[in-house]
């Protein structure tokens, strides 16, 4: 049935939605806020933005002319301010009226970016800790204007009256919460005071917090007694370092590796980046402390660098960042993303500055660090110029910078895993091979650029026939004498693609070696199971085409005793086991993991050979 359109029969009513005031406390504090503490943020929140509205009105007022005054004894919460409070007029429109704020009334529309709050709900998380919320205000915009209280309650009513002014002699607003019994925790005399320094310590308005405690005339403790660290004169550029060092120690917990500081003034951005003294695995991003306007927003800030910087931890102060409806994080914007980028350039300089000027520096940052420099060298040209031959990498000669490497090896040859460099390491070193291990992240592809810094060096993909020209092959009638045993031991591990030769080389300790790539086992596992899933001509083609299939190898020590003993046995099943043996050794020794066939051959080739020694001895 079509739907029926309102006529003049039947007019339409514009009606108003009723809110829920408890149900909308509980969506915030389920939703939006993270912890019932932010009530307290907020009620500093709208008092700093009242002063900042008052020294608007009274430009030539010394800046710590007004302030903020807290009172917690365990029955009452007050917040005092000495801002530019609300007419009658005010209070009726903004308190009682949920999601306006009188940050947005037109005569002060034009100063927006200088308050911290944006959406006007903050006064509604007073409702997570408290039943009734008590203001007392009187404004500064109006001479001889009187008090006015408000009362507002949870269950969404509200009572408005005029006081005389004696009930407030100065402008200003005074936040007065009586806690729920449930609300204990976050009410508490200590519990107030310790958050109102975590986040108001940087404010810049002065804030003291008075627990009822000293009796009449006792001196209020200060909140913020000092400004930010890098806001303060210090008498030498040390003084100022090791200051700044103890705050980042203070507020992260970690004596910094170093400190770099922080300055956008385009931004209004002040901070410092503290580098970590231990390493972290790649990719985890720590949260930043990040304050607007001296207000703390948020301390797990993900979003104020890019990926790469895991190695530091920042507390920054910035102007022109927008917090989002909860104020718990930054809007992402075109700001934010400049401001990003920004602060990734300041680190990209200290990285700079560190390799120009203090070696010992970048040495321990890059002992710590060096994947993270990896992670930046490989998107970041200037980087990858200046430390890509001073980063650690695992190689033949052991640990070692590439450009220590480069001095000993004109050619590096770079493994594509792990597993095959572990493949490898022994026998490449004895024959005099510069390897490197490729297998890590970031590696290979850094490894590969070394001759766009070292163009007398040549990089190259290690591959089995490099490092078989290297193995010297066997006299002619050892070869022969050996025919016998290598033809077993090529029939024994054919269910394994792999292939049997006899070599020389260094070091003799080491009786074998298996030369098997991860891409020509994955070749070979999808040729085998492409087979089985094709029959008649399709399978008669897949299965010559597995032919081409590149095969492992195992490289057999004529030099080792071991090797030269089996060589010789002349029985033929015991010279299977032998081999088996040897195939499962050299795969051990590789320490990729075993494939369920490998695992059944070594235990079998261990008790076989194990039931043949007894049967010999007995």
């Amino acid at each position: 049935m079509p739907l029926r359109h309102d006529s003049a029969d039947h007019a339409s009513t514009d009606r108003t939605f009723q809110v829920d005031l408890r149900g909308l406390v509980d969506l915030l504090s389920h939703h939006l806020y993270s912890s019932p503490r932010v009530y307290l943020r907020e009620l500093l929140q709208n008092a700093v933005d009242a002063l900042t509205a008052r020294h608007s009105l009274e430009p030539g007022a010394p800046a710590d002319a007004f302030g903020i005054r807290l009172f917690a004894d365990g029955s009452v919460v007050r917040v005092e301010d000495d801002g530019v409070g609300l007419t009658e007029a005010d209070v009726h429109t903004f308190l009682a009226t949920i999601g306006r704020s009188s940050k947005r009334a037109e005569q002060i529309a034009d100063q927006r970016a200088d308050f911290i709050g944006q959406f006007g709900i903050g006064l509604l998380s007073c409702f997570l800790v408290a039943d009734e919320i008590h203001v007392v205000s009187r404004s500064a915009r109006t001479p001889d204007a009187p008090a006015v209280e408000w009362r507002g309650r949870g269950d969404g009513s509200y009572t408005v009256r005029t006081l005389p002014a004696s009930a407030r002699p100065r402008p200003g607003t005074t936040v007065t919460l009586t806690p729920r019994a449930d609300a204990g925790e976050w009410t508490r005399p200590a519990q107030v005071h310790a958050l109102a320094r975590h986040f108001g310590s940087l404010l810049r308005h002065p804030v003291t917090f008075d627990d009822g405690t000293g009796g009449p005339g006792a001196q209020a403790a200060p909140v913020n007694p000092d400004p930010a660290p890098w806001a303060r004169t210090h008498p030498t550029p040390g003084a100022r370092s090791r200051a700044l060092a103890a705050y980042g120690e203070e507020v992260f917990g970690f004596t910094p590796l170093d400190t770099i500081e922080l300055d956008l003034p385009a931004v209004g951005l002040k901070g410092i980046a503290c580098v970590l003294p231990e390493a972290v695995p790649a990719g985890r991003r720590h949260g930043h402390r990040v304050h607007v306007k001296g207000m703390l927003l948020s301390e797990q800030a993900e979003e104020i660098l890019p990926d790469w910087a895991f190695f530091v931890r920042c507390v920054v102060d910035a102007e022109s960042l927008r917090p989002t409806a909860s104020r718990e994080s930054l809007y992402e914007d075109d700001t934010l993303a400049a401001v990003r980028d920004a602060l990734a350039e300041r680190l990209r300089a200290w990285i700079a500055r560190a390799a120009a000027s203090d070696p010992e520096l970048l040495g321990r940052f890059l002992q710590v660090h060096h994947l993270a420099v990896k992670s930046l060298a490989v998107h970041d040209d200037e980087i990858m110029r200046m430390l890509l031959p001073w980063l650690p990498f695992e190689t033949t000669d052991g640990h070692a910078t590439l450009d220590e490497f480069a001095r000993t090896h004109r050619t590096v040859l770079v493994t594509s895993s792990v597993e095959e460099f572990r493949q490898v390491a022994a026998i490449a070193s004895a024959a005099g091979l510069g390897v490197v291990n490729g297998g890590y992240t970031y590696d290979r592809e850094l490894v590969h650029r070394l001759p766009e810094i070292r163009p007398e060096v040549s990089v190259a993909d290690l591959d089995p026939a490099t490092l078989t020209a290297h193995l010297d092959p066997v006299d002619r009638q050892t070869e022969l004498a050996a025919a016998a045993y290598l033809a077993q031991a090529r029939d024994a591990l054919a269910v394994f693609d792999c292939d049997v030769a006899l070599r020389t080389f260094q070091p003799a300790s080491a009786p074998a070696l298996l030369l098997d790539s991860r891409e020509a086992r994955h070749e070979r596992t999808r040729s085998q199971l492409a087979r089985e899933q094709q029959g008649g001509v399709w399978g008669d083609i897949l299965g010559a085409l597995r032919q081409e299939a590149p095969r492992a190898q195992l490289i057999l020590n004529q030099l080792n005793p071991l090797v030269r003993t089996a060589v010789t046995i002349g029985e033929p099943e015991l010279a299977r086991t032998s081999a088996e043996a040897l195939y499962g050794q050299a795969v051990m020794l590789s320490r990729r993991p075993l494939r369920p066939a490998e695992s059944s051959l070594i235990n079998r080739s261990f008790l076989d050979l194990l039931a043949h020694a007894l049967r010999k001895d007995s």
